[in-house]
């Protein structure tokens, strides 16, 4: 038996690196410090799926070639996913991307993609999760329930957690939450925002309105009280030090990237009196790295297009929903996600008229409607990579057993060296001709 110390849970954006691993006969035997969730990640069954071609079982590189030929033959491909891979992985979707003139979406684009539009309008005053552990006496949930999805992050990062100058923990902390209902996070607070459904927008107007000093003329605003706002705006602008996190409770309700646009010019007027921080509650595990490396690549976060030959960026245009939507692509390589679950099902449908290939670990929905299936080794279990918090912190993601199957980031590499090859076939057939 072999025991693996801080090892890195790649579940979910808090990344908890803390993780005690015994292996025994290559196979995960216990977990110690993780959540349930992390618990069920980590000791579930690796290499339990084959390779498939149109549903039935196939040898790996006979799929591979499958899907190489189709890719190769495509004209306007789309490579769509990337957020539960490692950042290697996610290069090599960008670089494959480029050779094929592809469109470039990872998920982003359908969660908080609207906070990165916003923060690219306004900025964004943030900091790591080590600050809000340490610094902040308030924290502010919106739009996010931590609690049920990102369980260890109240004990570790924010609410819970005894740090520098919070020296005992939740005692020093208040606690405020926004939502349209009352989630699990919510039953925690100090004081709890019951916000109208799509109202968020007049909600931290109201707020921004009384941090600057201005009167309010109304009873209620987004179906929160003047009095309630008013005792709200005293803690914010009291705190010592706050962090702000939200959620897709905010990024995807009406309004959009207007709604995260004024929280972060919430948490900006803060700033002119107190020190407040803000932190996106990023879902996947890595979907973080994904707006970080397609940015260092290509200069934009997602939503990207290789068509001619060098990167352009408009969401609402390259992005997946939209571009399947639209019927725009005729090939699709889904990486690590599963939009055949998520996406509305206008675009999810689509999916399965047009060739599909898809590289993950597990057999998910939208592999069942894929021409191809390439399982690969899940990273920071079978395969090694490098992988962003929710804070933008890269940390590693290690390797602690084997698996039969190549990395997502070798079968991406795989698949544009053989697209490379095809190409260069044709330009010699066509020269000869």
């Amino acid at each position: 038996m072999k025991t693996f110390e801080n090892i890195v849970c790649s579940f979910c954006g808090s990344l908890c690196d803390d993780i005690v691993l015994e292996v025994e006969d290559n196979a995960i035997s216990k977990v110690r410090g993780g959540c349930a969730i992390s618990r069920r990640r980590f000791l579930g069954p690796i290499d339990r799926e084959v390779p498939r071609i149109d549903g039935q079982e196939a040898g790996f590189d006979e799929a591979l070639d499958i899907a190489v030929e189709i890719l190769a033959k495509a004209r306007h491909p789309l490579i769509y996913g990337l957020s539960s891979t490692s950042s290697e992985a996610q290069a090599a979707a960008v670089k494959l991307g480029e050779t094929l003139g592809a469109s470039v979406d990872s998920t982003s684009s359908v969660c908080h993609g609207p906070g990165t539009v916003a923060k690219q309008l306004v900025g964004l005053p943030t900091c790591t999760l080590g600050e809000v552990k340490n610094r902040a006496d308030v924290v502010v949930f919106w739009g996010c329930n931590p609690v049920e999805a990102h369980p260890r992050h109240f004990s570790r990062y924010s609410v819970q957690a005894k740090g520098l100058h919070i020296e005992e923990g939740r005692r020093n902390r208040k606690v405020i939450v926004a939502d349209v209902r009352r989630t699990a996070t919510a039953r925690t607070a100090d004081i709890f925002l019951q916000v109208a459904p799509n109202e968020d927008f007049q909600v931290l107007t109201a707020l921004r309105a009384v941090i600057g000093g201005a009167e309010l003329e109304g009873e209620a605003f987004g179906g929160i009280s003047r009095d309630e706002i008013r005792t709200t705006c005293n803690i914010l602008q009291n705190a010592e030090y706050g962090g702000f996190f939200f959620g897709m409770g905010l990024t995807m309700t009406q309004g959009t990237h207007y709604n995260v646009r004024q929280a972060l010019s919430l948490v900006r007027d803060l700033n002119e009196k107190t020190a407040f921080a803000v932190i996106p509650m990023r879902g996947h595990g890595n979907v973080a790295g994904a707006e970080t490396v397609l940015a260092w690549q290509t200069g934009y976060p997602f939503g990207i297009n290789f068509s001619r030959g060098y990167p352009r960026y408009n969401p609402g245009e390259f992005t997946v929903t939209d571009l399947l939507s639209r019927r725009e692509v005729d090939a699709a390589l889904i990486v690590a996600s599963d939009p055949g679950a998520t996406l509305p099902a206008r675009a999810a449908s689509f999916l399965s008229e047009i060739p599909t290939i898809v590289i993950d670990p597990n057999y998910s929905a939208t592999a069942k409607l894929a021409r191809v299936f390439l399982p690969s080794a899940p990273v920071g279990v079978a395969a090694s990579g490098t992988g962003y918090r929710m804070d933008q912190v890269p940390l590693p993601l290690r390797k602690v057993i084997d698996s039969k199957y190549p990395s997502d980031h070798d079968i991406l590499l795989a698949i544009d060296k053989g697209v490379t090859e095809c190409s260069a076939s044709k330009e010699v057939l066509s020269m000869i001709l």
